[in-house]
């Protein structure tokens, strides 16, 4: 493997051409940060394409045999994907619901190039890297369209949320849970789609800080999730789940009117509390005894589409855990699951008319260092292009009393970035 940098004259267009060139691979993952800045995470662009090695989930044991394929591969980029029901594995819990997408609950590889593009300067890793350079600057910029052509459907009409909603709400009022996460499905079938056209109008519409291009054979994940699941950093785990939405004003004045009203909003800020302690609660598996601490609670961040309330939560790791272990014990994100969280879980199964898949999982890479970094899956178009299906998820969190009419909007207000790429036609 031999690694070389190179300054960049322009890396806004070197990027878009490298992503270009990437796209020809069946193994690609490229994660885009669009300068959002963080104390947590230091990559702006990430590129891994090629596989020499890839790891998919048969089912069973998929977090041990992971840190296995991990532990074979030292050394090296490792990017990939969690699906939500590898939550089956962990509880005793099961789907009910088809797998429409034919996604496995994990994929993993080790790239065959990788590069990490900074402002000025890009970072090449292969067998023959100039080549690849040139390759890269050789490659003529496309504005293809997105020729997306297929009929996109509610998997749960209006009627059927509310439903669900106040079935769930009835749950919470018996004292079954307190809080539960509601998703409901967009899909069409026997669909045709440019994917790289389309994830490219998805960053342009919606940028986010874990902004991801993935693709495995004809798999493709779209996704624009500005949420950090969680995070290992030498001996420190981090997670930062979202919970609070509000949309963006038309002027200035406005917005600072709907941020203030999302940071003194009390439904929002006891829906982000309850997940807070959830997710304490998850790391402390992992974590060393106090270690445990909420550095930062209910800090807004603002997105092109949206406001949100985000806290962070850190601890320091226990001696003797690997890496999928600290993963698993907090596996799936506690902000799309409910709490207490296996009750929740099992009522999501029951009320919920679709399979999660891909959908409220993680998806992120392991680093040379023996770091990771994965994302919360949402606001992500699924993508088989081998049976023609697509399919996206919304889902907002339900309470003791939450409003099913604000609930169901905000859904769509989340998806808004996702309609508006299939619409522009």
């Amino acid at each position: 493997m031999v690694s070389l940098a190179c300054h960049l004259a322009d890396s806004d267009v070197f990027t878009q051409k490298a992503l270009q060139w990437a796209a020809q691979f069946d193994s690609v993952c490229y994660l885009d940060s669009n300068g959002y800045r963080d104390n947590y995470g230091n990559i702006d662009v990430f590129i891994a394409v090629g596989s020499t090695a890839s790891f998919m989930s048969d089912g069973k044991d998929t977090f041990e045999k992971l840190q296995e394929f991990i532990d074979n591969h030292p050394n090296t980029w490792v990017p990939g994907f969690l699906g939500y029901d590898l939550k089956n594995e962990i509880e005793d819990l099961h789907s009910r619901h088809p797998n429409h997408t034919g996604f496995p609950d994990a994929y993993f590889f080790v790239p065959q190039y990788t590069l990490l593009i900074g402002q000025y300067n890009a970072e090449i890793k292969g067998p023959d890297p100039q080549a690849i350079i040139k390759q890269i600057e050789a490659t003529e910029l496309k504005d293809e369209p997105l020729e997306f052509k297929g009929q996109l459907k509610y998997r749960m009409n209006r009627t059927a949320y509310f439903s669900a909603f106040a079935e769930l709400q009835h749950h919470i009022h018996q004292g079954d849970i307190y809080e539960v996460n509601l998703c409901q499905e967009f899909f069409a079938e026997q669909v045709s789609l440019n994917p790289l056209s389309a994830y490219r109008k998805l960053n342009e519409v919606s940028p986010t800080p874990f902004s991801c291009f993935f693709k495995f054979g004809q798999k493709y994940i779209l996704s624009a999730s500005p949420e950090r699941f969680l995070s290992k950093s030498g001996n420190t785990l981090l997670s930062q789940p979202i919970k609070g939405t509000a949309p963006r004003g038309k002027t200035a004045g406005e917005d600072e009117q709907l941020k203030a009203t999302l940071a003194a909003n009390p439904k929002e800020i006891s829906e982000n509390i309850m997940i807070v302690d959830l997710v304490r609660n998850d790391l402390t598996r992992s974590a060393k005894p106090g270690s445990v601490r909420a550095s930062d609670l209910l800090q807004i961040h603002s997105f092109k589409q949206v406001h949100q309330l985000i806290s962070t939560i850190v601890c320091q790791i226990q001696e003797g855990m690997t890496a999928t272990e600290t993963i698993r014990n907090t596996f799936p994100p506690g902000s799309m699951t409910g709490a207490p969280k296996i009750s929740a879980m099992k009522l999501i199964d029951r009320y919920e008319n679709s399979r999660r898949g891909i959908y409220s999982g993680a998806l992120g890479y392991f680093s040379p260092q023996g770091n990771y970094d994965f994302s919360v899956v949402i606001r992500t178009l699924l993508y088989n292009a081998e049976n023609g299906y697509l399919s996206f998820h919304t889902g907002g969190a339900i309470t003791y009393n939450a409003d099913p009419e604000k609930e169901y909007n905000e859904c769509l207000l989340k998806g808004k970035a996702l309609f508006e790429v299939l619409k522009s036609q």
